[in-house]
């Protein structure tokens, strides 16, 4: 555990939260993607299923009966509870193209070939473009309300500060693993317009929106 890794766990469960929080109060999935959220139940599941077989800390076992639980719980509120809030027409996104080239690759590019290690590498493949259906919903719908730009944004902050969580065992721990790191620098490419925006738009109360 390092400063960045913490403030990167944290940053990830404040999206989480805020997104949670979204739904509920307003009773609405409106500028959610469903998509997305699918994608990332399949990561969380795919990655965490080593809860059956290991354990490493009570803080490590909390975190991912927690993620794997409000992804369940977020697919609940946006298919069920809120489905008639739901915008069909618009999260089209074909989240096939992302799933199965995230398959061949933990086949082919992997630490071990066992199946866990597998499950966790296409978790790691996977995520680093599970946000694209919710950039996509954005872009065609032409804007986003600020709490799910708030969302959008700690969900990257997550990511870009396990990248300096990388960057620093490597340098004080002399550890690397290559696929995290490639597909950390993929995923937080993918956020670095949405940044851009961020700051520029919405912390001056403006609403977000991306170029269709």
């Amino acid at each position: 555990m390092n400063i960045f890794r913490l403030l990167g766990d944290l940053s990830h469960l404040l999206a989480i939260i805020i997104l949670l929080l979204k739904i509920w109060k307003t009773r609405s999935c409106a500028g959610i993607s469903g998509k997305s959220q699918i994608l990332f139940t399949i990561v969380y599941t795919a990655r965490y299923l080593d809860l059956f077989t290991s354990y490493v800390s009570a803080y490590n076992t909390i975190m991912k009966i927690f993620f794997i639980s409000t992804s369940f719980a977020t697919l609940y509120l946006m298919y069920l509870k809120f489905k008639a809030t739901y915008d069909h027409n618009h999260d089209t996104f074909r989240i096939e193209f992302l799933i199965l080239p995230a398959v061949v690759l933990s086949l082919l590019i992997n630490h071990e070939f066992s199946v866990l290690e597998i499950l966790w590498t296409f978790s790691i493949y996977l995520e680093s473009v599970a946000i694209l259906p919710q950039l996509f919903l954005v872009s065609k719908t032409g804007e986003a309300e600020s709490i799910t730009s708030h969302y959008l944004f700690a969900l990257g902050s997550y990511r870009a500060l396990y990248l300096l969580n990388w960057v620093y065992r490597y340098i004080y721990e002399d550890h690397s693993d290559f696929i995290a790191i490639v597909a950390g620098v993929v995923q937080t490419v993918l956020y670095c317009d949405f940044f851009y925006l961020y700051i520029t738009k919405v912390l001056k109360g403006k609403k977000l929106s991306l170029p269709a």
